[in-house]
């Protein structure tokens, strides 16, 4: 694979932090946002959902907007709809109208992931793949540190959005002047030019058992990720008595160990190999959930070695999707993965939450278990179908 372009490479990892950004933010803005609509605590459901179901169908239609028009005007128009929604929460004077600007974040959101995953797949290499979700996160990270500055000095909840909107905004408007940057032609025989759209049709993915793997493997994935980071403090405060501080010291350790993970990831998968990497990965996931399932183990060691173990699996799994389903499809298949692990964020938590009100906290950590054991298996069926040929030769 040639080497990216200082320029190119550049605007990708810029890209991946400003798709993370806005994810993170809600949390810290929402008691503001509450009083100012005067809302129930159940009602950033409503935002979180109707934003999923934009990404998901975002995701589920990428392939189609891949292959019907250039990337880097795909990026601009993705990202300037992520703008326009984060002004609409600035602006909107009621909640039905944020609820509209949501699905304009969503939409735009699930596009970006998946055209950005879907280049950086076919011309990065599994290196900066590892590299650009790092960055993602250090996006995820720096959005809500940028709210809470803003609260702290009584700028208001609103005027942090429209900061982000500026942000997203500046950046579709890069994605406009430099959409040619995308269309450079590959330098590998063989290979797809950079950004260039699916060559067979969303159906002929969906007929094909590999895209299925990678779907449900991205799901469950995303599900024990998220539950584990979700419902860990709670776990630990009510179902376990631990003191607020040292849980939340715990979920920390959590978050910031699959940052770490993913730089680290970036410097050893080019030596040991993304397959070698996601076998490794996912085993270790099922260690580090056993555990945190185990009360007499201190829960930071469990969780810490959870977030090493997870944070390889999502860009590894990414890198891998051209070769493992095919480049002709490898477009709507990335879109399709998006959109699966938009649903297990959605449902493999909300599961969790259902398990805990009828049986009791104390099974939400056996069932991260069982999530992580199920995901072992999957990518070990994967991996026998997917990998064997290219192991043999």
């Amino acid at each position: 694979m040639p080497r990216p372009r200082p320029a190119l490479l550049t605007l990708a990892y810029l890209a991946f932090i400003s798709l993370g950004l806005p994810d993170a933010v809600l949390g810290v803005a929402w008691p503001s946002l509450r009083a100012t609509f005067g809302l129930s605590q159940a009602a950033m459901g409503a935002i979180l959902g109707t934003a999923a179901v934009a990404y998901f169908i975002s995701g589920l239609l990428a392939g189609r907007l891949m292959r019907a028009m250039n990337l880097g005007l795909l990026l601009a128009l993705s990202t300037g709809s992520v703008a326009l929604g984060l002004m609409g929460y600035s602006t909107v004077p009621r909640f039905v109208l944020l609820l509209a600007a949501a699905c304009f974040i969503g939409f735009g959101s699930g596009a970006i992931d998946s055209a950005l995953n879907n280049y950086a797949a076919q011309n990065f290499g599994p290196k900066h793949m590892a590299w650009l979700h790092a960055a993602y996160s250090v996006g995820a990270a720096l959005g809500p540190v940028l709210m809470t500055a803003l609260l702290a000095r009584g700028a208001g909840w609103r005027t942090g959005y429209a900061v982000l909107a500026g942000v997203l905004g500046g950046l579709a408007l890069t994605f406009l002047l430099m959409r040619r940057l995308w269309e450079a032609p590959a330098g590998t025989p063989g290979q797809a030019p950079p950004g260039a759209g699916p060559t067979a049709s969303a159906l002929e993915a969906v007929r094909r058992p590999r895209v299925w793997l990678q779907v449900f493997t991205f799901f469950l994935y995303t599900g024990v990720e998220v539950t584990a980071g979700q419902w860990s403090f709670t776990v630990l405060t009510e179902g376990r008595g631990m003191h607020t501080a040292a849980a939340g010291t715990c979920v920390s350790l959590y978050w910031g160990s699959l940052l770490v993970g993913r730089v680290l990831s970036g410097f050893v998968v080019e030596h040991i190999g993304p397959v070698r990497m996601l076998r490794g990965s996912t085993t270790l996931g099922v260690v580090g959930t056993l555990l945190f399932a185990i009360p007499a183990v201190p829960p930071a060691l469990g969780l810490s070695l959870l977030g090493l173990a997870l944070a390889p699996i999502f860009p590894a799994l990414m890198s891998e999707t051209p070769r493992r389903v095919g480049l002709e499809v490898s477009a709507h298949a990335v879109g399709f993965q998006v959109s699966a692990a938009t649903a297990g964020v959605a449902a493999v938590p909300s599961l969790a939450g259902i398990i805990a009100e009828r049986w009791g906290l104390q099974l939400i950590a056996p069932y991260m278990l069982g999530v992580a054991v199920l995901l072992a298996v999957l990518h070990g069926v994967l991996s026998a179908v997917a990998d064997r040929p290219r192991l043999s030769r």
